[in-house]
């Protein structure tokens, strides 16, 4: 049965999921890179980027099942890229990864404004979704077929599904970084309540990841 997922989420010890100020120089806001010094270091990152060399052990395995059993993702605008208002029609912007993004499957950005599809190599579509986080997900799960559904980032975007029940499984990459500022994922949110329990805490060589399910 198709399952809705979140992994390898980064956070640091005190909860942020990304730093501030996202911009073109940083797209992960400032610091945000910190967060995911884990993952560069695994053979599966390397591997994604046609690199020679990487770590195995803990974090190769959660990094590679992070991406592994999905038909489709879905994105807010922020993951897509720092523009922000209507797409200009001579709009360039196809997302951060060049020409050959790593999601190789139909792949649903949350956005206010309209935007024709864009056809990438190695089998991503990015779609453009105006008409919110249930109607991103029905077409997500649609595409996905009998694969699972990865809820991709940002954090807003994860809160989001996580406050309307729609998540089943969370994996958290618990980076030993402080951010001080930034986004932070979970305040706010009543995970017990929502039905989460831990199902798995294993300390890696660069973060400790814990998987959360319903």
């Amino acid at each position: 049965m198709s399952r809705v997922r979140v992994g390898a989420f980064s956070i640091s010890l005190d909860g942020f999921g990304a730093g501030p100020d996202q911009s073109l120089e940083h797209p992960l806001g400032r610091g945000g890179e910190q967060l995911h010094q884990w993952a560069f270091a695994t053979r599966f990152f390397h591997a994604m980027h046609g690199q020679d060399g990487g770590s195995d052990g803990v974090d190769q395995a959660y990094a590679q099942r992070a991406m592994s059993g999905f038909g489709a993702f879905i994105l807010g605008r922020n993951m897509f890229g720092p523009v922000r208002g209507p797409w200009r029609p001579d709009e360039a912007w196809q997302g951060w990864w060049g020409d050959d993004p790593p999601y190789h499957a139909p792949t649903f950005v949350l956005t206010n404004h309209p935007r024709e599809p864009i056809q990438m190599q190695g089998g991503t579509t990015f779609h453009f979704v105006t008409d919110g986080i249930e109607a991103a997900l029905d077409r997500a799960k649609a595409a996905a077929g009998d694969l699972d559904v990865k809820i991709g980032g940002g954090v807003a975007t994860v809160r989001q599904y996580l406050r309307a029940g729609a998540i089943d499984e969370v994996h958290l990459a618990l980076a030993p970084v402080l951010l001080g500022q930034g986004e932070s994922l979970l305040t706010g949110l009543d995970l017990p309540a929502l039905g989460f329990r831990v199902t798995e805490h294993v300390a890696g060589e660069g973060a400790t990841h814990v998987v959360l399910a319903r």
